[in-house]
């Protein structure tokens, strides 16, 4: 796997977990508790979405330019 590939993914990974802690966090405050399917849903979204936007920007943010 290409080094690009597998930062973004990582990013990927780092955003659906944080997602999943800020959701849960919710559910502790909060008291209401949100299905499994739901759960799984968005963090594939969140997982997808920061992946490919992280893939996309690389080149664009200060301080990440490609050698």
């Amino acid at each position: 796997m290409r080094s690009r590939a597998k930062n973004s993914l990582l990013w990927g990974v780092v955003g659906a977990l944080a997602f999943l802690v800020l959701l849960q966090g919710y559910e502790l405050v909060a008291g209401q508790r949100v299905t499994v399917a739901a759960k799984a849903g968005v963090a594939v979204a969140v997982l997808v979405g920061a992946t490919a936007l992280s893939y996309a920007a690389r080149g664009r943010l200060p301080g990440n330019e490609s050698p």
